[in-house]
């Protein structure tokens, strides 16, 4: 840093937050440790609120001849202060540099993790042998490296790699992430592990970020204590998509839109987060740290979607997010598709059935099944539609039909089957799109979209409405969708795209079926919401998954792979 330099720390990634650590983990001693040379204005600076900023260290320091400098922060751990976010900022009063820079503490941990890292892919060999190498460089120059290990659940059985040091290959059926994840709890358990992170084969997160996790599931207080990694997309990583989720009738993502480059932003999300967590806070699985002993229900065998939803609640877990660990992932709104939200309907209805905490009645179920109708029929996706249906059906059918469709064979090739207009088409006349629209629907088209059904009711609208082109980011919006009898859908790439068109006949042929559905279930609520509850922690034990996956036990009592 050249003389008059400024830097600032006052990032999402860089700041301290001395609530959570306060709060969760009883904090005595908090020391600010720099490495470097030369002299600086020194300011530490405490926010507890999107308004409130207060410099509580402000000096001029120099590097001793050692070059490590240290400041003891540990009164901002107890009143006047003890919440709120902490960052620093440097200005060099001659040429200088700084190196690294450190928040420690002197307090004894309550406990040292052994945690596994359980991923699991399927067919994704690249993917998962660039994630081993990226975790096996990092563990070997980590102070962590005899604290953590990786086990690879290959559900493909397609991966082609020689183990390095403190990785496991293991082989497994394709029962899907449920039973993927399963798998690497149950080999966690087997190699003496006390904690398990649960994380995506392409580890798309900062490798640091198992280091921030594995401190503070060492000096957390509670031993039911578990980290919820956030979620960023890929395709706007300043923007927070989830920082924990809560889920009663459907999936809700906390601090999503909240903007890492806006500081005020920052401040309010992470002051937030030290809130008491409410019931049905969850934590997803592309990033999800926990420790095994707490963990009395293992996955519903829902083959993927919603099984890392089941999970949290029925287990007694003290769930917390910390900043800077995040993981970043596809869009979300591009992976929709018939598939995925008859998977997403399913669970929804299941999870109301399974776990009393979400208990909210027969209507209350019903109007999920229909709220996915109604918003799919006005963004005329028939073919989901039919999937919605479908999963409909499969619910009504009972826990049962879990445990015989546990792979998913079948209903993946009916859903494959039955998309038509929804599955994506490589773009070959990009000319030859129709206008994107870039807004919303004005006020006026908006009332008339929502009482007509988006012209479903009103005759001969397939000749007049509009033809246009969505992006994929905004699909899922209905208001980009009203007033439009033609849309194209535009992935973020602009190479592929699909179109789909009015039509009252498969509509009215939906809609009958999802009445027919109707009266069924609420006839026969009573007996399926017995069953589910009556099912659901067998199809979660470790007994059920054991020989779901056919693991027996060894001879020395041991649970072993079976060949």
């Amino acid at each position: 840093m050249a003389t008059g330099a400024g830097l600032s720390f006052d990032t999402w990634f860089n700041l301290f937050n001395l609530g959570r650590w306060v709060q969760d983990c009883a904090l005595q001693s908090l020391v600010l440790q720099l490495e470097g040379s030369g002299q600086f204005e020194l300011a530490v600076t405490l926010a507890t609120n999107a308004e409130s900023r207060e410099q509580v260290l402000c000096e001029y320091v120099q590097f001793p001849k050692e070059e490590l400098l240290e400041l003891d922060l540990s009164h901002l751990l107890r009143a006047p202060f003890g919440n709120g976010v902490l960052f620093f900022e440097l200005r060099a009063l001659s040429t200088g540099e700084l190196r690294s820079a450190r928040w420690q503490t002197a307090d004894r941990a309550q406990r040292e993790p052994n945690m596994a890292i359980a991923i699991t892919t399927f067919r994704r060999e690249a993917e998962v042998t660039r994630t081993v190498e990226r975790f096996t460089a990092f563990r070997e120059q980590s102070w962590l490296k005899d604290h953590v290990q990786m086990i690879v659940t290959d559900n493909g059985q397609t991966v082609d790699l020689s183990p390095p040091e403190g990785v496991s290959l293991i082989p497994n059926e394709n029962l899907g992430g449920a039973g993927g994840f399963t798998r690497g709890l149950l080999e966690a358990r087997a190699r003496g592990a006390t904690h398990c992170l649960f994380m995506d084969d392409d580890a798309s997160i900062h490798m640091e970020s198992l280091e921030r996790t594995w401190m503070l599931l060492a000096y957390a207080r509670d031993p039911k204590t578990a980290v919820a990694g956030a979620m960023i997309s890929e395709h706007c990583r300043w923007k927070i998509w989830e920082n924990g989720a809560v889920f009663r009738s459907r999936c809700r993502p906390l601090h999503m839109g909240s903007d890492l480059r806006e500081l005020d932003q920052v401040v309010s999300m992470e002051n937030q987060t030290i809130e008491p967590a409410p019931d049905n806070f969850y934590g997803a699985w592309w990033f999800f740290a926990f420790p095994l002993e707490e963990a009395k229900h293992l996955a519903f065998p829902f083959f993927v979607r919603g099984d890392d939803i089941s999970f949290s609640l029925a287990n007694d877990f003290n769930i917390v997010t910390l900043n800077g660990v995040v993981s970043f992932q596809e869009s979300f709104t591009e992976k929709e598709s018939p598939q995925t939200l008859y998977l997403d309907l399913r669970s929804h209805m299941a999870h109301h059935l399974s776990l009393p905490v979400l208990d909210i009645g027969r209507w209350g179920v019903l109007k999920i099944a229909v709220s996915f109708v109604m918003r799919n029929l006005q963004r005329m996706h028939y073919d989901t539609l039919e999937a919605l249906n479908l999963a409909f059906e499969d619910v009504m059918e009972g826990p049962e039909f879990f445990d015989r469709n546990a792979d998913m064979a079948q209903r993946r090739a009916d859903l494959k089957a039955l998309t038509r207009d929804e599955a994506w088409q490589v773009l070959e006349s990009p000319s030859k799109l129709r206008q994107v629209r870039k807004k919303k629907a004005r006020k006026g088209v908006r009332l008339l979209g929502k009482l007509t059904l988006n012209g479903h009711l009103i005759p001969w609208f397939g000749y007049f409405g509009r033809r246009i082109t969505v992006r994929a980011d905004e699909r899922v919006d209905i208001a980009f969708a009203w007033g439009a009898r033609e849309i194209t859908y535009l992935n973020s790439a602009q190479d592929r795209c699909y179109t789909v068109r009015h039509s009252k006949r498969r509509a009215l042929q939906q809609i009958w079926r999802l009445m027919g559905n109707s009266r069924r279930f609420l006839k026969d609520y009573d007996r399926l919401l017995s069953l589910y509850r009556d099912k659901y922690s067998y199809l979660t034990s470790e007994g059920y998954w054991r020989e779901k996956l056919a693991m027996t036990s060894g001879s020395d009592g041991k649970q072993e792979a079976a060949e």
